[in-house]
């Protein structure tokens, strides 16, 4: 059960882990491969059973070790256009080409494929890790891993989110909240509209009612802000509504997002959205049409992650990495949830975001190299 971090990446990027879709057969592959070397695994599962996070500690079981952080779901490729597999890992230019490769197997199949290595060091803090589900959808199986992890696992020094930063320190990322908005209009002849209530027209106004909290927030902005934009943005990515030309909506919903800076309370923007609504939007419309409604519901809350002062795991990584400055990225992670659950905790992994996602998705050869290099130090460290 020895293979090298590129054996290993191209393992786990074989897995077809779209979080559609169950995780369990790379979870249970990793347990097996745990198991082999002596490591005990803990599945914590979703409700029906059919996802799993999983965490496991490698050396002694004392405070001061370090974790190890990644999800292992990857997003859809239906309807790219991919020039190989996406699930077989293809070399070409020096590059490693598969879903998943750059977000974010990468990062744990190098920590896996170590374990030989940790185990032969004698490590005298372990490394713990902690591979999640569902994060690409709102970071939903975290949660429960680190509530378990919190109190069970000896207290370690840091947590390390192995996402894709190109191996650079990052102290900070902004948070998400999920918001679906259903306007219930009331449907008549569009030659009546003083009869009808469209769904579509008022659901408009709440759109641009949206992105004018978003342009005040852009207003106010700190000049030393570290994100780029260095505000909270509002951002409609889907609207429905309508049936024909000649009739007035009965229905229009629509999604929002909101990308929160660490600075601001995302659910503040929902409230005063669900006030606006109460007071000035729906007394109008129930005048025509008393059944007429709108409904805001929020989900996938996602806080984001606060540069931490005099952060262990921001010094840990700058040492393993030779950084002597941290930064911010816009992007939501699980690195929040953690830091909520009292651990200090940063960003650190290989690969560049600006691949997540993308059709042909890659990690460099020389990024995966920096990763194996990060991961040795800090083994050399643990067992010092």
């Amino acid at each position: 059960m020895r293979v090298s971090p590129r054996e290993m990446i191209e393992r786990l990027v074989s897995f077809p882990t779209v979080s559609r879709d169950s995780n369990l057969p790379l979870i249970h592959f990793v347990r097996d491969y745990l198991a082999a070397h002596g490591v005990e695994s803990r599945l914590v599962s979703n409700a029906d059973g059919t996802k799993a996070n999983l965490y496991a500690t490698v050396g002694p079981r004392v405070e001061g070790g370090v974790v190890l952080s990644g999800h292992t779901d990857v997003v859809p490729v239906d309807g790219q256009p991919w020039d190989t597999d996406p699930f077989t890992v293809v070399e070409k230019d020096g590059r490693l080409y598969g879903r998943g490769t750059a977000d974010m197997k990468s990062f744990s199949a190098i920590g896996l494929a170590l374990v030989p290595e940790m185990l032969a060091r004698g490590l005298r803090h372990p490394v713990h890790f902690a591979l999640s589900y569902d994060e690409e959808v709102g970071c939903v199986g975290a949660p429960a891993m680190i509530a378990e992890m919190a109190e069970n696992v000896p207290r370690p020094r840091a947590v390390i989110v192995g996402e894709p930063t190109s191996m650079k320190v990052v102290n900070a990322h902004k948070g998400i909240l999920h918001v679906d908005t259903h306007v219930r209009g009331h449907e008549v002849h569009s030659s009546q509209v003083h009869r009808g209530v469209s769904a579509v027209m008022v659901g408009a106004r709440l759109v641009v009612f949206l992105e004018d909290m978003m342009r005040e927030n852009a207003a106010r902005a700190e000049p030393d802000c570290p994100f780029e934009p260095p505000y909270t943005t509002i951002h409609c990515g889907v609207i429905k509504g309508g049936t024909a030309l000649n009739i007035m909506a009965r229905d229009c919903t629509f999604v929002t997002d909101i990308r929160s800076i660490p600075e601001d309370d995302p659910m503040s923007f929902v409230e005063r959205y669900r006030a606006h609504v109460a007071e000035h939007v729906e007394p109008a419309m129930q005048a025509i049409a008393p059944d007429t409604f709108v409904r805001i519901v929020h989900s996938s809350l996602v806080p984001g992650l606060r540069p931490e002062p005099d952060g262990e795991a921001e010094a840990l990584a700058k040492a393993l990495t030779g950084e002597n400055r941290a930064g911010a990225v816009v992007y939501a992670a699980e690195a929040g949830q953690f830091q909520d659950a009292g651990f200090s905790v940063v960003m650190c992994g290989p690969g560049s975001i600006d691949q997540a996602h993308q059709p042909n998705e890659f990690i460099a050869l020389d990024q995966v190299d920096a990763g194996v290099a990060f991961m040795r130090r800090l083994i050399d460290r643990l067992a010092a």
